[in-house]
């Protein structure tokens, strides 16, 4: 299934959903400006390496751009490819506005930014020995799933749903859409490796299971 929107309104526009769409774009741009060469230190310089962070295997000095624990940060706004990217942005433009509308612009930065660095933290503790980049906002998506998850679970979701070579459409409870996204993480997680299959699914489950146990909490900030 491939959402396509949502029949949620808000009642403000999302600065800062559509901010960091923005940043995410920027931020491909100058990757692919960087070259093949370059994009690829950029991904191991600013990219999540749980063994460089957790100090079982340092980088090399040139790679060093910046203290470890700070490309929990900046692995978030990188992606492998424009397919990479352009999941991600369409899953943050349909989820991403209601989230924010509800807990408020400055909550909702800060909501993102946990639940992404619990995905990060999701996908490395099991394997803190990795020399694996983790980038992409897929993590921190996945916290705004699971918040949708909790607060609409009722609204509808006009998905695409492709049969052979046919795509037919069809509005489901979001509770259901964000359902089967998770079980077929889960499922994923199970069945693959995540290194070998180029996704980090632990990071997606980190994320969404974050942003269910965490919504709660910003919803109560907000009502204060």
């Amino acid at each position: 299934m491939i959402p396509l929107r949502d029949d949620n309104p808000t009642r403000r526009p999302a600065y800062v959903t559509y901010g960091v769409i923005a940043s995410l774009v920027v931020a491909f741009f100058w990757q692919l400006s960087l070259g093949p060469d370059g994009n690829e230190t950029a991904i191991f310089a600013l990219g999540f390496i749980p063994a460089a962070v957790f100090g079982v295997d340092p980088l090399p000095e040139a790679l060093v751009w910046l203290p470890a624990p700070l490309t929990v940060l900046t692995s978030m706004f990188l992606h492998g490819g424009i397919f990479h990217l352009a999941g991600n942005v369409l899953y943050l433009w349909i989820f991403g506005d209601n989230i924010e509308d509800r807990v408020g612009h400055g909550p909702f930065i800060a909501f993102y930014l946990i639940c992404g660095a619990a995905a990060a933290l999701a996908q490395a503790l099991p394997d803190i020995g990795s020399r694996v980049p983790m980038i992409g906002a897929s993590g921190a998506i996945s916290g705004v799933l699971g918040a949708y998850a909790v607060l609409y679970p009722r609204a509808r979701v006009l998905v695409v749903i492709p049969i052979f070579i046919v795509l037919y459409t069809a509005r489901l409870p979001a509770i259901f859409v964000l359902g089967v996204w998770f079980v077929g993480q889960l499922a994923s997680s199970a069945m693959l490796a995540s290194a070998e299959a180029g996704i980090a699914f632990r990071a997606h489950i980190g994320g969404f299971v974050a942003g269910v146990a965490l919504v709660g909490l910003f919803v109560r900030m907000r009502r204060r």
